[in-house]
C-alpha cells in the first residue's frame, strides 16, 4: 500500500510544473499525493492531480516597509499553524517542497512536526525562500549540476533533473522537421508569466523588418499577456503574417514541438522543456532578477549548444530580425541545435525524484 505524501509549491507554472510531474508519478507508483500552495494555482487550465489541493497563506518579502514586514511575517505565521493542522490530519510520510514562499509554512511545520522534508529546485541558482529552509531538511534535488550550494548544503544534495510533465514526455516523441528553404517557418514566442510584455513590444516589429519572401513563410504562435492580444494581434495582421495569439496554451508542450525555433525566457521549466523536446530557441533571460537565474538556466542550455543566449538590453528588433534570418536560412544550424538540445536533457528526471522520495519516506 501506498503512502500519503505531501507536495508544496508556489502558485507559478515554474514551481507547479515539476509538482505536477512528481504528483503524476507517485500516484502511478500507488502513493496518496495532496499539494499545499497559493490562489494563484487555478490558473492553469488544469486540475492538479491530487486528491487535495490545499491553500496555505503565505506571502513574500518585498518591502522593508515595517508595517509590510509585519503583514509577511503574519502571514507565514498563519500559513504554518495552517500547515500544522493539515500535517495533523493527512500525516505525510514526506514533504517535498519545489520553491517559492508558499512552500515555507508547510516545510516548516513539517520540520517542527519531525516529518521528513526534501527540497527540489528547478533553477541553476538556488531561490532565497529554497535558500531559507535548505539548512533544515532532509535532503535536496538539484536540476543542474552547476547549481551552487553553501555550507554543508551539498552533502545532502543528489541531481535529478527537472521533472517534466507527461503531455512533455508525448511532446518529446515528434521529431524535430527542419523547414524547407521556401516551406512554412514555425515561429513560437511566449514570455512566462512576468516576461511576456518585452516580446509584445519587439516581436512585430522584428518580423515587419525581415525580408518579404521570408515574412511570407512565417506561421506564428504567441503567448501573450491579456492586456497586449489587441495590439499584438494587430501588430502581426497589419504586416500580413499568420498568427494566433493568446493569453495561454494549455498544450504548450504540443506547441513547442511543432515549432522550427522558440523564441521565450529561460525560466527553468521552459529550459527544461525545450530540452526533454529538442527543439532550438532564443533564450532572452528576465532582466533585474536578484539572483540572476534565468541566465544561469540559459548559459547551461547554450553551454550544451542548444540554444542561443542575448540579453534584453541587446535585443532591438533589428537585432531580432537578423536572428531570426539567419535561423530561416539555415536549417542545419536549427537541426544541430535541435539535436544538441535533446542530448542535454533528462526525460528521467521524475523517476528519479520519485525515487528519492520514496527512499526519504522509507526512513522516517
Amino acid at each position: 500500500m501506498g503512502e500519503t505524501l505531501l507536495l508544496a509549491a508556489g502558485g507559478t507554472g515554474g514551481h507547479l510544473f515539476p509538482a505536477e510531474a512528481l504528483a503524476s508519478e507517485l500516484a502511478r507508483r500507488g502513493h496518496v499525493v495532496e499539494l499545499a500552495t497559493d490562489e494563484r494555482a487555478d490558473k492553469y487550465g488544469r486540475a492538479f492531480p491530487a486528491r487535495a489541493v490545499n491553500i496555505v497563506a503565505s506571502a513574500t518579502f518585498k518591502s522593508r516597509n515595517p508595517l509590510a514586514l509585519l503583514r509577511t511575517v503574519f502571514a507565514l505565521a498563519h500559513g504554518t499553524w495552517q500547515a500544522w493542522r493539515l500535517m495533523g490530519r493527512i500525516r505525510p510520510k514526506a514533504v517535498i517542497g519545489f520553491g517559492g514562499y508558499p512552500t515555507f509554512p508547510p516545510l516548516l511545520a513539517a520540520q517542527l512536526r519531525g516529518i521528513p522534508t526534501i527540497l527540489h529546485e528547478q533553477n541553476a541558482v538556488m531561490g532565497r525562500a529554497n535558500r531559507a529552509l535548505a539548512a533544515r531538511v532532509s535532503r535536496i534535488a538539484l536540476s543542474f549540476p552547476a547549481t551552487g550550494l553553501m555550507g554543508g548544503f551539498a552533502s545532502k544534495a543528489t541531481v535529478t533533473g527537472n521533472p517534466v510533465r507527461d503531455m512533455v514526455i508525448s511532446a518529446a516523441r515528434v521529431p524535430f522537421d527542419p523547414p524547407t528553404p521556401d516551406g512554412v517557418f514555425k515561429l513560437l514566442v511566449f514570455g512566462g508569466s512576468q516576461g511576456a510584455r518585452f516580446f509584445a513590444e519587439v516581436l512585430p516589429p522584428a518580423i515587419e523588418a525581415l525580408a518579404p519572401e521570408l515574412r511570407a513563410r512565417l506561421s506564428i504562435v504567441h503567448q501573450a499577456r491579456p492586456e497586449d492580444l489587441v495590439a499584438v494581434r494587430l501588430g502581426y495582421r497589419r504586416i500580413g503574417v499568420a498568427a494566433e495569439v493568446e493569453p495561454f496554451f494549455i498544450d504548450l508542450p504540443a506547441r513547442i514541438a511543432a515549432s522550427h525555433l522558440v523564441v521565450c525566457r529561460s525560466g527553468a521549466s521552459s529550459v527544461t522543456e525545450l530540452a526533454v523536446i529538442g527543439r532550438p530557441a532564443i533564450l532572452v533571460p528576465l532582466p533585474g532578477a536578484l539572483d540572476q537565474d534565468q541566465a544561469a538556466n540559459a548559459a547551461h542550455l547554450e553551454a550544451a549548444g542548444g540554444a542561443w543566449t542575448i540579453r534584453q538590453s541587446e535585443l532591438s528588433s533589428a537585432r531580432l530580425a537578423d536572428e531570426l534570418t539567419k535561423a530561416m536560412t539555415d536549417p542545419e544550424q536549427l537541426a544541430e541545435a535541435a539535436a544538441a538540445a535533446r542530448a542535454a536533457g533528462r526525460p528521467d528526471a521524475v523517476a528519479r525524484l520519485a525515487d528519492l522520495v520514496e527512499a526519504v519516506a522509507a526512513r522516517r
